[in-house]
């Protein structure tokens, strides 16, 4: 497996981006499930009622996850942890829970979106976590000339 083969500095802000992205989005999210959304959900049928805290839950467990892989990519560029052992499985982004688009299309408009950017958060960083499996992806001749330095000194 290969790591992400980006300029580290590039890496390194593209990764705070993502954890300040999903540290707001938790935020919003944690602040409507618990708070106007607990109003609005009274307000739904009992079918939607359920849809709704299941659509929270699953908000929830996106966001817990993009969390954690982002977290491993900076004990990486840290070097807290070898790039082999952020590939280990328990490392790697955890599977998201299904949606259906037509139950979230039944939410609250406010749920509905907190769901939208939770689902594409996880879906940019699920590409990230594939290109990290994927042997092919090339490395810049500047991450290499910065390999073969750190070596050579």
């Amino acid at each position: 497996m290969s790591s992400i083969r980006f300029d580290s500095h590039f890496q390194t802000r593209l990764i705070d981006g993502l954890y300040a992205e999903a540290m707001i989005l938790a935020e919003a999210a944690r602040s409507y499930f618990d708070g106007v959304g607990r109003d609005e959900r009274e307000g739904l049928n009992p079918v939607q009622r359920v849809c709704f805290s299941c659509e929270s839950l699953k908000v929830t467990t996106r966001l817990m996850h993009v969390l954690a892989w982002v977290l491993t990519q900076r004990a990486v560029d840290a070097g807290e942890l070898d790039w082999t052992e952020a590939t280990h499985a328990e490392r790697r982004l955890g599977r998201s829970p299904e949606s259906d688009p037509h139950q979230i299309g039944h939410l609250p408009s406010r749920a509905r979106r907190l769901t939208l950017a939770s689902l594409n958060l996880y879906r940019r960083v699920e590409r990230l976590d594939h290109i990290a499996e994927d042997d092919r992806v090339p490395i810049s001749p500047v991450r290499q000339l910065q390999d073969r330095l750190s070596h050579a000194f």
